[in-house]
């Protein structure tokens, strides 16, 4: 199974927009449903992207699983946000002015992806979320954020994200140029709550 550029849109058209917004859904969620969070962002003159995976799912295991286990979903996925970004590029937005944000699976994929691409971005928004492997691999990553601010909302504990691997990703972002904030919220559980999105706004969507 391969995941198709199939993307949502919304916000200003592209051609009109000064910044981009690439919302990721995580696992069984869906481009739709991720794109309803915008209006509690501060992102009313943003195009919004959200590519939809196959099947609701980037990846069929856990992101704690032997990234080979992950194969090749996982690097199909990251495939697919490499062609939305150099689509938003070509389309006359740059780099510094394209953010990311993915909840749960879609918040390690997002993480995943702009750690292994290392680059002055607008902001990276995770909520739920780390850098994806059975350890972190330290070698598939590269750049540097240039001080691109990076927010991280977490629970402890969360079933499926555990907190040492939230503070592993931070701690790396951190070596990489990232001017990152992790948040841990005691039994938070799943979700995404009002206070992240706060400091979401606070810290990204300045």
């Amino acid at each position: 199974m391969t995941h198709q550029k199939n993307i949502i849109t919304a916000g200003r058209p592209i051609t009109e927009a000064k910044k981009a917004l690439i919302m990721i859904h995580g696992r069984g969620g869906s481009a739709r449903d991720i794109i309803t969070l915008a209006p509690h962002l501060n992102v009313k003159d943003y195009t919004i992207i959200a590519p939809q995976a196959t099947g609701n799912t980037w990846y069929p295991q856990s992101f704690l699983a032997p990234p080979a286990e992950n194969e090749p979903w996982l690097s199909n996925a990251l495939d697919v946000l490499s062609e939305v970004v150099n689509d938003t590029v070509a389309a006359g937005i740059s780099k510094e002015n394209i953010y990311f944000l993915g909840f749960s699976q879609g918040a390690c994929l997002t993480l995943e992806f702009t750690t292994r691409n290392a680059d002055k971005y607008g902001g990276v928004v995770a909520f739920t979320g780390g850098l994806i492997g059975d350890h972190i691999y330290q070698e598939n990553y590269k750049g540097n954020f240039n001080n691109t601010p990076v927010y991280i909302g977490s629970s402890d504990p969360d079933f499926h994200v555990p907190v040492a691997r939230v503070h592993e990703s931070a701690e790396l972002l951190k070596k990489m140029g990232a001017d990152v904030t992790a948040t841990i919220y005691p039994q938070m559980g799943h979700t995404i709550t009002v206070d992240e999105l706060k400091e979401a706004n606070r810290l990204v969507f300045k």
